[in-house]
């Protein structure tokens, strides 16, 4: 499905931050089907992940000084906003933290990579020239964010605060879940870590619609990849798994269930 505006509030965007972009290259060629549109940026290269000459999101190599801090392969979810300035200042207001920006993309837009009060990071995208990912609602897209929080009752009010989300909190299995709302649109949800998470800090997830999750996950693995969540049913929804690219970046899978 095509898509040709964004509201405020809407993940419109993904990026993945690459360890080894060499490697990661021909394992999400191979997985999704993504061609990958190489673009000359001043210290370096923007990799765009493009499907029949859309858009869906990209990658970029982290530079060796930000390895060397520590930083780890992950992928950082974008969400639209209309005003940047103003988001912003809820942002502060809220509790949250500027981590870069705000500053331009040529004249593609204007960002900002925010960290909320828990620590999960996330990316702010006011469009110029280009909107963000131009396809949804088939296989290899994004399909669902998913904030993993240890504090909800802060998690709430800061992002509802920030993007006028509404909220819809559901029993899911004996947990306790929340859908996040624009308008009447579900566009992501919220759990909450247990002690079973162990140390792992707050994060957003990336969900990708994929045909057969069973078959993407072995895939996934025979590409050089990891699972942490094996294949698991999820009532009414589908079937998803957790998994680890071969530079460590993790992201979910999910085969949706067809009414």
């Amino acid at each position: 499905m095509k898509i040709d505006q964004y509201f405020q509030g809407q993940p419109c965007w993904v990026e993945l931050a690459s360890l080894d972009i060499a490697v990661s290259k021909p394992f999400y060629n191979a997985l999704f089907a993504w061609d990958i549109v190489d673009m000359p940026i001043p210290h370096g290269t923007y990799s765009m992940f493009n499907l029949e000459g859309d858009d869906l999101g990209a990658m970029y190599q982290l530079p060796a000084e930000m390895i060397k801090t520590g930083e780890l392969s992950q992928w950082l979810i974008y969400f639209a906003v209309e005003d940047l300035d103003n988001t912003l200042v809820d942002v502060a207001g809220a509790g949250g933290t500027i981590v870069r920006g705000p500053h331009d993309v040529g004249e593609a837009g204007r960002m900002a990579v925010i960290m909320d009060p828990e620590g999960a990071r996330f990316a702010l995208w006011q469009a110029n020239n280009h909107m963000g990912a131009q396809r949804a609602g088939e296989k290899g897209t994004l399909c669902w964010v998913e904030l993993a929080c240890r504090q909800p009752k802060i998690a709430k009010p800061f992002y509802s605060h920030v993007f006028g989300w509404g909220t819809r909190v559901t029993d899911m299995e004996g947990m306790e879940y929340t859908a996040w709302q624009v308008g009447s649109q579900e566009v992501g949800g919220m759990i909450t870590m247990t002690d079973e998470w162990g140390d792992m800090p707050a994060h957003w997830m990336s969900y990708f619609t994929v045909g057969d999750c069973d078959a993407k996950a072995r895939q996934v693995v025979e590409l050089g990849g990891a699972i942490c969540v094996p294949p698991t049913d999820i009532a009414n929804v589908g079937r998803f798994a957790v998994v680890n690219d071969p530079n460590g970046a993790v992201f979910s899978i999910i085969e949706l269930k067809i009414a």
